[in-house]
């Protein structure tokens, strides 16, 4: 059976004490742009992502969910300057993936919001990538002429005989309900203000991970990442800073080890 270890303390002290190389996956989601107020907590941005390089194993995957909050009519860029802040340790910009879902009414000069990015950083190439599958539209129709532009701007034919598979690898746009408390089924993680969704949570920890591996949150919240390691048998590394969260986190994960020791 996976582990899980929490931790309550600054994710920085905290991450400084681990091994080099110990961890395979990190999925998180930081603070940004001061759009909540986290108990009065705030994170340095770049000593976390120093940290989180020194820990990540060669072919290790930081899977880094943000967005951007509108001030004075411009967007603050922050997930763009912290990807390319990663980018500049030396960290691959692997996958820029978006987290779609359902936000909030705006009254502005502009279309309504309805994504975060999820950065996917990978030490190298990834070491594991198990990608994770839709149905094909197209399912069972005979493949048509398919063509690849090179270069100089000539069409290379790539046809293949045969008909369309029943099933595809997913798009990196992955859409997730957070309205009206669906986003996990245990309702208080919805006492943290910015939960993610379990399948978020749970379809990367599946995609850049296998069973056994290690598994980190820095900034754990209400545990969703935790939870969604137990379910998978991943080992679970998580750190958070408020009493109030931790608690929160710690109450789910041990709910969701109770359930998968009855099964």
């Amino acid at each position: 059976m996976s582990e899980a270890q929490l931790f309550l303390g600054d994710c920085i002290g905290v991450m400084r004490g681990m091994a080099d190389e110990s961890i395979d996956l990190t999925v998180t989601s930081p603070p940004y742009d001061n759009l909540r107020t986290y108990t009065g907590y705030t994170f340095d941005f770049q000593a976390t992502a120093k940290e989180l390089l020194r820990l990540t194993k060669k072919g290790g995957v930081i899977v880094w969910v943000v967005g951007d909050q509108t001030i004075d009519g411009s967007e603050t860029g922050t997930s763009f300057r912290q990807a390319l802040y990663f980018m500049d340790l030396g960290l691959n910009l692997h996958d820029t993936m978006i987290y779609e879902t359902d936000k909030p009414p705006m009254n502005a000069p502009r279309y309504q919001s309805c994504f975060e990015y999820m950065f996917i950083l990978s030490k190298g190439r990834p070491k594991t990538f198990n990608p994770l599958m839709t149905k094909s539209y197209q399912a069972g129709k005979k493949r048509g002429n398919i063509t690849y532009r090179r270069q100089d701007g000539t069409l290379k034919p790539l046809s293949r005989a045969g008909c369309i598979a029943t099933s595809t690898i997913r798009t990196s746009i992955w859409y997730y309900s957070s309205g009206g408390f669906s986003g996990a089924a245990d309702k208080s993680a919805y006492l943290h203000p910015a939960t993610f969704p379990m399948g978020l949570a749970r379809d990367h920890v599946l995609s850049w991970s296998n069973p056994g591996d290690t598994v980190l949150d820095p900034m754990v919240g209400s545990g969703t990442t935790g939870v969604a390691c137990v379910q998978t048998d991943r080992n679970f590394f998580g750190i958070e800073i408020s009493e109030q969260y931790f608690a929160i986190a710690k109450r789910r994960i041990e709910e969701a080890q109770m359930q998968e020791k009855l099964f």
